[in-house]
């Protein structure tokens, strides 16, 4: 699917200068920079400041938050959630979602993967795919033993969360291992060509330079949540029916054209052992209902310009987005509190 314009909206921001009805803080910094795979990476959090007031991820088409741009941070202990955005997304995708996280009391970050986020497609970084659950290990050795929240964070409840690609990755993370074989043999039953077309650029289809044997947990993280995940086939069936990882699967119950969510989350639901795991299908959204709140006009904005992506503000019918969030949120907090 073609995302130029909706991508390129999600980059542009405004600002606000308003009272503060909440205290969140937000700041943005490149990790590794002299490295081969820095990372941009956000960072919402409790705030001491309260104003003044910034609109982040607002743009012609999405709406975005309030936050307090490098507020003093509040010390306590406060739990921390880790994020990953979907294929060529980017850290505005769950902006929503962090910023209630933090109003809520959780430290919250998100990076930009390389290879995979809006404004860098590089074929190279794209293929390594088992750098997508490094980057989030990489970034937890930086929050936990390099930032300034090192001393304020929980270390003992650390949460991980992805949207669609990020939901792939968090499962990694929480003990699922990738199996290119059993993918091949999924792809030839049922060769969707948004799900196993995808395989050549993310590296799926054949052994890759440097790619590693084994698990990629990071024992670290407590839980994850998946967000309507993709690529749920090419996780080894051994490796769900063993997981330890506390998970909550979140599905959209809306066809969008890939494959039916009862093959993608409900795949995980089936294999993970079910007191380890929270299964929930929202009927009446749709992949994208996981993303940023859209503007009145913007499906007929964004599909005069490029027909059909307007897809990305489109849910299913019933509840408006903002009510799924809702929705979402409660079920998110929930689990966060219970696991």
């Amino acid at each position: 699917m073609k995302l130029v314009l909706v991508l390129m909206l999600l980059a542009m921001g405004m600002t606000s200068k308003v009272s503060a009805q909440g205290a969140v803080g937000f700041e943005q910094i490149i990790l590794y920079p002299g490295s081969d795979r820095p990372l941009k990476t956000s960072i919402w959090y409790p705030s001491q400041t309260r104003f003044p007031l910034e609109k982040i991820a607002e743009n012609a088409a999405f709406i975005g938050t309030d936050v307090v741009r490098i507020g003093t941070p509040m010390t306590g202990s406060f739990p921390l959630i880790v994020i990953s955005h979907g294929y060529r997304g980017n850290w505005r995708n769950q902006n929503w979602l962090a910023t209630k996280l933090a109003h809520d009391g959780y430290i919250v970050a998100a990076i930009d993967h390389p290879g995979t986020t809006t404004f860098d497609h590089s074929p190279q970084a794209a293929a390594q795919w088992w750098q997508r659950p490094k980057d989030i290990s990489r970034l937890l050795d930086w929050l936990l033993h390099s930032s300034m929240w090192r001393r304020d964070i929980n270390r003992h409840d650390i949460t991980a969360i992805g949207h669609s690609l990020g939901g792939w990755t968090v499962m990694l993370l929480a003990g699922a291992q990738f199996d290119r074989s059993q993918l091949r043999q999924e792809c030839i039953a049922k060769p969707n060509p948004r799900i196993c077309g995808l395989m050549p650029e993310l590296g799926l289809d054949k052994p890759q330079i440097g790619e590693p044997t084994g698990s990629l947990k990071d024992k670290r993280i407590k839980r994850v949540v998946s967000l309507d995940l993709g690529l749920a086939r090419s996780l080894l069936r051994h490796s769900l029916q063993t997981l330890t990882t506390p998970t909550l699967i979140l599905a959209a119950g809306v066809d969008i054209g890939d494959l039916p969510q009862a093959e993608e989350s409900g795949f995980l639901a089936k294999h993970i052992p079910k007191n380890r795991r929270h299964y929930i299908v929202y009927p009446d959204a749709a992949h994208f209902s996981f993303i940023q709140l859209c503007k009145p006009g913007a499906i007929t904005m964004i599909d005069k310009e490029n027909p059909g992506d307007g897809i990305v503000c489109r849910d299913g019918k019933g509840r408006s987005r903002k009510a799924l969030h809702q929705a979402m949120y409660q079920d998110i907090l929930s689990f966060l509190r219970q696991s």
